[in-house]
């Protein structure tokens, strides 16, 4: 009888380490199982049994269908680039605010704050949670005119713009270009076919999508980061208790420096003749440009939606003006 209670409480000692809570996640990747996005959430999903959390990943090349499917319920978790999950949560959308983080430094310290305990709460809004944030790299402008090098060479020009991007066609519409409405799927063979101008993505997309060809032997990629973007897993509130989510963002934080070799890998291996380098003097013309496009989109002013967070804005505007404090916005006014 004793032997047998030992072996019942030695079980149950035992039993909950062994049983891993079962997640299913829709995870978007643009190449699908064997692209870069998804092997970096396998990745995340090998740590998270450490932590009790089986992650069965779902590979989609739709990144429409693969939030599609969460909405639905096929999945308790998404990942997908913040441009699709901004809905979700607002704050954490915002990451991606046209001109707010102008480098790598600054996406760094921004990612390492959101990963804190004490940012837990913005974290959640209504019935989501998000689990994690990791880098995708910035995004540039690809264009098929080398002379498309300033806002005002812009006028007129085609633009591949996701229909769903609010703050993208704002700013388009800001720069007096055409909306040629898009979407993940086909705004790469939009601009390698000559449909637009111009297109707006990470530097993965010169092989991985072909833009090359768009580019052609005219046209080139304008080194001045338009957004960070990120890849974001959003789950249900109710997918994973407190200690947990908190555990996983801080996993998903832990992979920043190996997005980060990836994405500088990419950009490396773009030819130096395809940049297009700015003039130093035109950078502080374009970022002022840039956050006035940002008040107006938190705003909802001069006819743009509210997409951005305010409390957002003000952590991005802290976090340039340390790094940079000699910058005109740290002592406008009107300061985010």
């Amino acid at each position: 009888m004793i032997r047998k209670s030992l072996a019942a409480l030695s079980f149950a000692a035992v039993a909950p380490m062994a049983t891993a809570q079962s997640v299913t996640m829709c995870v978007f990747d643009v190449i699908g199982a064997n692209g870069d996005m998804y092997n970096m959430v396998k990745d995340y999903a090998l740590e998270m049994k450490a932590h009790g959390v089986d992650f069965e990943l779902r590979p989609y090349t739709d990144e429409g269908v693969a939030v599609g499917d969460f909405n639905s319920g096929q999945c308790d978790a998404v990942a997908a680039t913040d441009l699709r999950t901004r809905p979700f949560n607002r704050f954490t959308g915002s990451i991606s605010a046209v001109g707010a983080i102008p480098t790598y430094d600054d996406l760094k310290t921004t990612l390492a704050t959101l990963a804190q305990a004490k940012a837990a709460p913005l974290m959640k809004q209504g019935d989501y949670e998000v689990l994690g944030i990791v880098p995708a790299g910035a995004g540039y402008l690809f264009v098929n005119d080398r002379s498309i090098d300033t806002a005002g060479e812009l006028a007129g020009k085609r633009m591949a713009t996701l229909d769903y991007q609010k703050d993208a066609i704002h700013m388009v519409n800001h720069v007096k270009a055409t909306v040629v409405p898009s979407d993940i799927t086909n705004f790469a063979g939009k601009f390698n076919n000559g449909s637009v101008d111009t297109a707006y993505a990470p530097a993965f997309a010169y092989e991985a999508l072909e833009l090359y060809k768009g580019i052609g032997k005219d046209g080139g990629i304008v080194d001045y980061p338009l957004a960070q973007l990120t890849i974001q897993v959003i789950a249900r509130d109710d997918v994973l208790d407190d200690d947990t989510a908190q555990k996983s963002r801080e996993v998903a934080w832990g992979m920043y420096g190996q997005a980060m070799d990836l994405i500088q890998r990419q950009e490396s291996a773009i030819p130096e003749e395809k940049w297009i380098r700015i003039p130093e003097a035109d950078i502080e013309g374009y970022q002022e440009m840039f956050r006035e496009n940002r008040l107006q989109l938190r705003d909802g002013t001069d006819g743009a939606n509210k997409v951005y967070h305010p409390k957002m804005m003000s952590l991005l505007s802290k976090i340039r003006c340390s790094s940079n404090p000699g910058a005109s916005e740290c002592t406008a006014p009107d300061r985010e």
